[in-house]
């Protein structure tokens, strides 16, 4: 048990700031608007008919923003299970298509050239509306070079809303089956019945050892690395020998 007495004394729980919003279920964009306002606009047009829905986790940043915006979109149009389909299947046809790839990163295509090519690819693997919209909005405004951060903090939202956790877990080697049910056990005590966990071990050998925890948008890190960092600036502080 002490695998799990460790976790459990590094562990603050956070309280999840639920930012709650609404859409509307439009189906087209004025041409050239600025990202930014046509993506608010498309979260906000219909509150006071629709009411708000609440994301399940709190995301920051730009990416962050627009996979929030989707999310709700997709709620409120009951198309969260397509959509996350549509996306998942694009994003794999990025990994397996360098060529379409780098279409979607390139700066230098037209803006009505990679518009076009979004919506022939959109009608052509019959995405859902909101889906063809959302990638065509993107498009638009230069922002599908960030498509495959926005799909995965979507996916995020998509994985809590049907009440699962992923955990990541940082490790110098793979966690010994024992180690990793006493973890999934100790966070599924801290996070609540009711939530699938999963745990995903990542292999990292420049943290030298102990682990790092991720998830909910929280870090739990007990590597010896950063042990060993607060160590050396700890040496490193000034000694007061006016206490002394």
């Amino acid at each position: 048990m002490a695998f799990a007495g460790r976790i459990r004394s590094g562990i603050s729980l956070f309280k999840t700031i639920a930012v709650s919003d609404s859409i509307s279920s439009a189906r087209s964009f004025p041409s050239g608007r600025p990202l930014i306002p046509a993506l608010r606009d498309y979260a906000t047009a219909s509150a006071e008919k629709t009411g708000n829905v609440k994301v399940p986790v709190a995301l920051v940043g730009e990416s962050g923003n627009f996979a929030s915006w989707l999310y709700i979109a997709a709620v409120k149009m009951n198309s969260l299970e397509k959509i996350e389909s549509d996306l998942s299947e694009l994003v794999e046809a990025m990994k397996t298509s360098p060529i379409f790839s780098q279409f979607t990163k390139d700066p230098s295509v037209p803006r009505e050239t990679r518009l076009a090519a979004i919506v022939d690819v959109c009608d052509k693997a019959k995405f859902a509306e909101p889906t063809k919209n959302f990638l065509s909005l993107l498009a638009e405004n230069g922002k599908l070079k960030n498509l495959d951060v926005i799909v995965k903090k979507f996916m995020q939202l998509t994985t809590a809303h049907r009440g699962d956790v992923k955990v990541l877990v940082t490790t110098v080697m793979p966690l010994p089956p024992a180690e990793e049910k006493e973890l999934k056990e100790t966070l599924q005590e801290i996070i609540g019945e009711g939530k699938k966990v999963t745990v995903e071990q990542k292999i990292d050998p420049s943290i030298y050892g102990g682990l790092i925890v991720e998830f909910q948008q929280k870090v739990l890190d007990m590597s010896i690395r950063t042990r060993a960092q607060q160590m050396e600036r700890l040496l490193r502080e000034p000694v007061d020998l006016s206490n002394l």
